[in-house]
């Protein structure tokens, strides 16, 4: 799996279960706030209801509720509005804490009904016809009870609370008395006894149960119009907070989530950063000179292929270091024996034990020559390979290189035997390049075909227009043949290694420096060109230089051309 994926992945999870646990926190929290939000409602509400149907039957009125409803707000925290069922005579927390009244809620309003009811009797009676007889004085008398309470609460009298063997509140004054201050307890009339007799003959002679409901429905329509009448109590404002979660739960919840990303990244770290260590410590290691420090490049992703990289080029660098050392042997090998002769013929010559002759001087000035041909190569190469070669570019005949060049080699060539021709070609082969340095590569390349050329062999140049040039591009072609013993194909990859001879027992007398072909190649290459070599053994070998077509002629509506770079100056280009 790629590393872009994993890395995807391992985020995508990371930020998933994150949300989804923020979330699930979040939901839990709220789900839990919202139930002990509405616990404390309901709570609030049946305190509430408590006080204020304790005040009203403990006082038989209203009067005094604000007290009641200032201490309930303060108590709970809500903001309470008293009205009664027609919306009149209200009462709001706000006012009485002497702020503006705040719109009610969208809460609907409770119902506080104080008024009593018979249902719940302490002592029940056996029969209906006795509860009947026993329920008309009470229930008569409870109108003037109840406005003898009002009485007293008015005159700031706390009235005293029974009730009788019905359930019917009875108010008394201080000590019980019927009298107090200018409160005085009426009976009730004969009028309100006839009354309540005719409105209780439907409850005689039916059964227990059902005269019980009846003598209550009696007592609720008798009592509805006297004593306090129900409320209706909204509670809240449009501008309240509302519900707010929690500060602390949310922090919780929040460092959960943090250690979850951590966690993950601390993951995803050590999976980036454990390869990325061996590539530190195998860089460093490749810094200080160890080439043979490799790291582990398995897997497809990123991180894979770039530990492949690094050991490709760590694999480039050693190699590097090893052409470097075996140059540098095979400079030393190519210089120590010539020099060890010409040193040991010149202290013979000091000593005496050699005769100074002609001949003697004549060998040890082609030695030197040598010598200085190696040196000669040796740096004409480097300056090749390091682009310092200076280049004189001009358009130019290729038939007039392979001229220039045959011409050279005929008199060295005729005297091993060796024809060296130059094949006939019809039509201009027009080439961009410098004359001195391409007929420099294809020196090498045809005095290299006149040596491994035997004597009666024949070394052939010719052109090859068009070619298939670097890229597909038509191009000019250079073909020099020969018909020598040819090279082995085992031997063909080492062509244009340094110092590298075909036949080894060849010497730098007749086998050259062995710098020729690598000093061609890089030539060619720098005009943009190619050489290839093909070969049979006991037939022959052609090497095949290929270069560019020059740029086509500018017309005065033609734009320029971009031209290749040439390399810097910095020799004499001989």
């Amino acid at each position: 799996m790629s590393f872009r994926v994993r890395l995807m992945a391992l985020l995508m999870l990371v930020a998933v279960a994150a949300t989804a646990a923020t979330a699930w926190l979040t939901l839990r929290q709220v789900s839990r706030q919202v139930q002990e939000s509405a616990d404390a409602d309901r709570a609030d509400i049946r305190v509430i209801d408590q006080r204020l149907r304790h005040h009203a039957v403990r006082h038989g009125t209203w009067d005094g509720v604000a007290d009641v409803l200032r201490a309930l707000a303060e108590e709970t925290g809500q903001r309470i509005r008293i009205q009664d069922e027609a919306g009149d005579n209200a009462l709001d927390s706000d006012a009485l804490a002497g702020r503006t009244p705040r719109p009610a809620g969208a809460a609907p309003p409770i119902l506080v009904d104080p008024r009593p009811r018979l249902t719940d009797r302490p002592k029940p009676v056996a029969v209906s016809g006795a509860l009947v007889k026993q329920s008309i004085g009470p229930i008569a008398a409870y109108p003037e009870s109840v406005a003898f309470a009002e009485c007293l609460a008015r005159s700031g009298i706390e009235p005293e609370l029974t009730r009788d063997d019905l359930g019917i509140p009875v108010y008394r004054g201080p000590g019980g008395s019927e009298q107090s201050g200018s409160c005085t307890l009426r009976n009730a009339s004969a009028r309100e006894l006839d009354a309540v007799v005719d409105a209780l003959q439907q409850c005689v002679d039916v059964p227990l149960g059902e005269a019980a409901n009846c003598v209550d429905r009696v007592f609720v329509t008798r009592a509805g119009t006297v004593g306090p009448q129900p409320l209706r109590v909204s509670l809240g404002a449009l501008d309240d907070a509302g519900l707010m979660v929690e500060r602390k739960p949310a922090v919780l919840a929040a460092l959960g989530v943090a250690g979850a990303a951590v966690l993950g990244a601390l993951l995803l770290s050590r999976a980036v950063l454990r390869p990325v260590k061996a590539l530190t410590a195998a860089a460093c290691s490749l810094g200080e000179g160890e080439l043979v420090q490799r790291v582990p490049a398995s897997g497809s992703d990123e991180i894979g292929e770039l530990g492949r990289s690094f050991n490709r080029m760590a694999d480039s660098l050693a190699a590097s270091e090893r052409r470097q050392r075996q140059l540098i042997g095979d400079i030393a090998h190519e210089l120590r024996t010539p020099l060890g002769n010409l040193r040991g013929y010149l202290e013979a010559i000091q000593d005496g034990f050699v005769e100074v002759t002609p001949e003697l001087l004549a060998s040890l000035h082609e030695e030197a020559m040598l010598q200085q041909r190696v040196v000669d190569d040796l740096q004409d190469l480097a300056l090749a390979e390091a682009g310092a070669l200076t280049y004189h570019r001009t358009d130019l005949d290729a038939r007039d290189l392979l001229t220039a060049c045959a011409t050279a080699h005929r008199a060295l060539a005729g005297e091993a035997g060796v024809a060296v021709e130059v094949a006939a070609h019809p039509v201009p082969a027009p080439v961009h390049g410098d004359p001195a340095r391409l007929r420099q590569a294809l020196s090498n390349l045809v005095g290299n075909a006149v040596r491994h050329t035997g004597s009666g062999g024949r070394v052939t140049l010719r052109v090859v227009h068009p070619a298939a040039g670097p890229g597909g591009a038509d191009g000019v072609g250079l073909v020099v043949r020969d018909t020598g013993s040819g090279i082995p194909p085992d031997q063909l990859p080492h062509l244009f290694d340094r110092f590298w001879r075909a036949d080894g027992a060849r010497g730098r007398a007749t086998g050259g420096s062995g710098l020729g072909l690598p000093i061609a190649r890089q030539i060619v290459a720098d005009h943009g060109g190619t050489v290839t070599v093909s070969s049979e053994v006991g037939r022959g070998t052609a090497f095949t230089v290929t270069l560019p077509a020059p740029p086509a002629p500018r017309t005065p509506d033609t734009p320029p051309a971009p031209t290749a770079p040439t390399a810097p100056t910095g020799g004499d280009g001989s």
